[in-house]
């Protein structure tokens, strides 16, 4: 028998022919245009044209289409497919809406002071863009039993205004009774109720229902760390566990209301004309 197949079935006039595929153009790239002959690497495509160069550097359009050869196969040029633009945010992770970029500022003479490094990580990742928007610094003091002296060498004054934010700051504690020694004039101190920045975490979002009440035994970065399911051999640990903490921050809805409402409130009082 000559054929095989039935040849008045569906598709019998296209059997063993080949295939044309769509094939999106990149700078590079060589086909043939069998029609004229002309082979030649793509150089660019503009306005429905495909520029093809030959290797003797002659230059000829074709249009996007179907006819071209690669690699002994017959392919349709299509443009390349849109790469989409990267979405803008529209909110920095504070809740505020996002300017305008800017360049580069200088440096307000205007400061924050916060207690600790993680005090000063946990405000850069929600309000860094605000305080770079504002040209507005934040500094971390890794304590505050020398407050008094640290305000008097900064000099506050009209222009020049310090705020402050201090952890636990309830009445009767050390925290209190220092604050009450600092000049009111071009100063605001305020602060959380937490025992550490990390209570201003909601513990929901890293599993817990609530913090942990840690005994007065245990140092208490140490005691939360263990109830978070980490280990707190040493500082190299619990450092580890803020960073996990932190990693898991994504925007001011993440943190206790009391945080934003006092961080908010030094970031108006230092950019204050």
């Amino acid at each position: 028998m000559r054929y095989s197949d039935d040849v008045l079935k569906a598709g019998w006039q296209r059997a063993g022919k080949p295939v044309t595929v769509e094939q999106p153009v990149s700078v590079g790239l060589v086909v043939e245009d069998p029609t004229s002959g002309f082979c030649g690497a793509i150089v660019r495509w503009e306005n429905g044209l495909v520029v093809l160069e030959d290797r003797h550097d002659k230059r000829r359009s074709f249009p996007f289409g179907p006819g071209f050869w690669l690699d002994g196969h017959p392919v349709s040029l299509v443009p390349p497919p849109r790469v989409a633009a990267p979405v803008r945010p529209t909110h920095t992770a504070s809740g505020s809406r996002v300017g305008e970029p800017t360049g580069p500022k200088v440096a307000a003479a205007s400061r924050i002071y916060v207690e600790g490094r993680h005090d000063a990580e946990l405000v850069e990742k929600i309000w860094g863009d605000d305080l770079r928007h504002e040209g507005v610094v934040v500094e971390y003091l890794g304590g505050i039993d020398d407050l008094p002296a640290i305000v008097a060498e900064f000099a506050p004054g009209p222009g020049r205004r310090l705020g402050i934010l201090v952890d636990h700051l309830v009445s009767g504690t050390k925290e209190s009774r220092i604050v009450a020694q600092l000049p009111t004039a071009d100063v605001l101190v305020t602060g959380h109720p937490f025992i550490d920045i990390w209570q201003a975490v909601r513990p929901e979002r890293l599993g817990l229902d609530a913090w942990p009440n840690v005994p007065r035994d245990i140092e208490w970065k140490a005691g939360a760390s263990v109830a978070l399911g980490r280990t707190a051999r040493d500082q190299a640990e619990i450092a580890a566990t803020w960073k996990w903490i932190l990693g898991r921050v994504r925007s001011w809805n993440d943190l206790d209301p009391a945080l934003p409402r006092e961080v908010e409130r030094l970031i108006d009082f230092v950019t204050t004309p």
